[in-house]
């Protein structure tokens, strides 16, 4: 098992996640980030700390298609460890719905 951040990651990024995690295996987009799969060890600390529930067990159904983009862009954006502020537009943005569709962006993000 591994753990994946979904949709509702973006265009908020909250980073509560990263400061947790004991094997630095998040990395940061431009606006979301993603875990390596290969890298994650399981542990789930990082689950609870997101405010908006966008990290889950590769075994909920809603993380089916999220396991495989999880490791393209964490093998194409740079590693976060430190916690950052959210997005200027994350409290707005946590309840909107099909945002891979409308808002993701491929492009990298700062990394630590």
């Amino acid at each position: 098992m591994t753990f994946v951040v979904i949709d509702s990651c973006i265009r908020c990024k909250y980073t509560d996640c990263v400061e947790v995690c004991p094997v630095d295996c998040f990395y940061e987009g431009e606006n979301m980030l993603v875990i390596n799969p290969e890298e994650c060890i399981d542990c789930g600390v990082c689950e609870p700390e997101c405010p908006i529930e966008a990290i889950l067990p590769d075994t909920d159904e809603k993380a089916d298609d999220w396991v495989e983009f999880n490791q393209k862009y964490s093998d194409e954006w740079p590693n976060i460890t430190l916690k950052k502020d959210p997005m200027p537009d994350a409290e707005e943005m946590k309840d909107k719905q099909g945002k891979l569709e409308t808002d993701f962006s491929s492009e990298p993000g700062e990394g630590d």
